[in-house]
């Protein structure tokens, strides 16, 4: 078996189509919002999600400032993913931005992985809005780490709250270590400061994940933070 997915996201944010351009189609600009370090080399697209780098994408549309779309080739058991953004420019600086992820997840475990997948692409998807709006132009330092395996999910969320100070049901908007909350769902949480956004994801193979961009300094030791009850 396996499934076929396609999601997508739309937006209109407070940008010009050569920012968004810039933030969706080269490496510095992808790094700033995805997950882990990306490069944009030509018509190839490398990405490490921290742990090592995932296999290579092709550029399939090149249309600055208009159409970015890049993919992998199907693997040998029909494996792929591809990744589609139209920009739209509008009056007074405003550009409308669309969002296509889709692809096929082989095997009869597909369930875990597209669930992982949906939570995290929309989570990416509102950094990116928020990139565009708080920090556009500019080049992130990304940080990404892996705790050990959570065998309490409830319990490790609460504490991840606590640690962050908000409530046991974050909204957006509440205040959080010394920003406040951007983005939350039942597998994410992110959070907006003045030097960036705080990002913890429930990992696919169920460990808690940091995976922050950040423009300015923080001394935090995440792999520690992640140790101490998370």
């Amino acid at each position: 078996m396996g499934k076929e997915f396609e999601s997508r996201h739309e937006a209109v944010v407070e940008a010009t189509p050569e920012q968004v351009w810039a933030a969706i189609a080269t490496g510095p600009g992808i790094t700033s919002w995805f997950v882990g370090r990306t490069e944009v080399d030509g018509d190839v697209v490398r990405t490490d999600f921290g742990d090592g780098w995932i296999p290579a994408g092709t550029v399939t549309s090149r249309d600055e400032p208009r159409h970015f779309a890049f993919g992998g080739a199907p693997a040998a058991d029909g494996r792929f993913v591809a990744n589609e953004f139209l920009i739209e420019g509008r009056d007074r600086s405003a550009t409308v931005l669309r969002v296509v992820n889709s692809g096929f997840l082989p095997g009869d475990d597909w369930a875990g992985e597209f669930e992982a997948m949906q939570w995290g692409n929309a989570m990416f998807f509102a950094t990116l809005v928020e990139y565009l709006r708080f920090f556009p132009g500019r080049a992130a330092t990304p940080v990404t780490v892996f705790g050990p395996p959570v065998a309490d999910w409830p319990a490790a969320w609460a504490a991840l709250y606590k640690k962050l100070g908000v409530g046991p049901s974050p909204r957006i908007g509440d205040p959080a270590a010394g920003g406040e909350v951007f983005f939350v769902n039942a597998h994410t949480l992110g959070v907006r400061t003045s030097i960036g956004f705080y990002r913890f994801l429930r990992g696919f193979h169920g460990a808690m994940v940091v995976s922050h961009e950040l423009f300015g300094d923080d001394p935090t030791d995440w792999a520690a933070f992640l140790r101490e009850g998370t």
